[in-house]
């Protein structure tokens, strides 16, 4: 098979740099710009240091106008369209944008999670990548919004690790601040909201219920841990059983009948959920790499589908477990 010509635009930060750990042993791809305005000129290796010895590439500033059979955006949120309006790609170049822009579906793209929207993302070649915390939260509450089951508030809360926050120094994001430290940040407003809405409404038009969402910042690098309740009076085995159902031809999200913990999910482009029933709630908990299933591996994922290719490909992670 002809290998995809590939270009990332934004490859300097944390998502850019995971998008060239997948890609450059990617057996489709063919990396051929690696594109940031603050280090052009440098060698890949020099920002992404892990990369010595896999990657060759020079970053460059230029954007190439022909040529390319897929792009990756990974431009700071409300960046993407001007980008674009300055830089066309043939009608025929798969785009996959990681930032906020075109997650309501404007401008011909189409929402990237593929548990839900997989045939869509297939045929499509705009795809708007979801959002860390909205796949964390999403996928474990997916089944229960289909099958009807939210009818009261739900209770939502999820710890994400600092490269959540980007690779820019800010107050909250640095070691000193983060180590041996919590804290919460946009109670019940966090912009993810919108697109989760958005999913639960496509898959219940009738779902209305409030999403009371805590977020928290954690001090640990990378990771996202979600624990969401609702009412339900159904039994454990039911809400399983409909789980189970649910994902059963998901290619990353697997639902555990154990106790989970989110060392299982590091590292790997893996959703993993588990449910219980206690004092007459259904508690759903998730688990995923907030750099992976939350930005770049789930981006892979959905170019996988693009180009009808298997969707692990380049994505057999392993997980760092302990």
């Amino acid at each position: 098979m002809t290998k995809i010509k590939t270009a990332i635009i934004g490859a300097a930060g944390y998502t850019g740099g995971e998008l060239l750990r997948i890609l450059v042993h990617h057996p489709h791809c063919e990396l051929v710009c690696v594109h940031s305005n603050s280090q052009k000129g440098k060698k890949v290796s020099e920002v992404h240091p892990d990369l010595i010895g896999d990657c060759d590439l020079v970053f460059t500033d230029e954007v190439p106008n022909s040529g390319i059979d897929a792009v990756f955006l990974g431009l700071p949120h409300g960046e993407t369209k001007s980008f674009l309006d300055a830089h066309p790609f043939s009608e025929n170049t798969v785009i996959i944008d990681l930032s906020t822009d075109f997650r309501d579906q404007s401008h011909g793209f189409v929402y990237g999670l593929p548990e839900v929207n997989k045939a869509v993302i297939a045929n499509s070649k705009k795809i708007a990548n979801p959002g860390c915390f909205a796949t964390g939260i999403q996928l474990a509450l997916a089944p229960a919004i289909a099958a009807g089951w939210a009818t009261e508030a739900i209770h939502i809360s999820g710890i994400t690790g600092s490269t959540g926050a980007g690779k820019k120094l800010a107050e909250t994001s640095h070691f000193s601040y983060r180590s041996s430290n919590m804290s919460v940040y946009k109670l019940f407003t966090h912009q993810h909201l919108k697109e989760i809405r958005q999913t639960f409404r496509q898959l219940n038009s009738g779902f209305d219920a409030e999403l009371l969402f805590v977020p928290y910042r954690g001090n640990f690098p990378r990771g996202i841990w979600v624990t969401a309740y609702l009412p339900f009076e159904g039994t454990e085995e039911e809400a399983r059983k409909a789980y189970h159902e649910f994902y059963k031809n998901a290619a990353f999200t697997h639902v555990s009948d154990q106790d989970i913990d989110m060392k299982q999910a590091v590292n790997t482009n893996k959703c993993i959920i588990h449910v219980q029933k206690e004092a007459g709630q259904l508690v759903i908990y998730s688990a995923i790499d907030n750099l992976l299933k939350g930005a770049s591996g789930q981006a892979v994922q959905n170019y996988n589908l693009a180009f009808g290719l298997d969707e692990k490909a380049g994505l057999n992670l392993k997980s760092i477990a302990f």
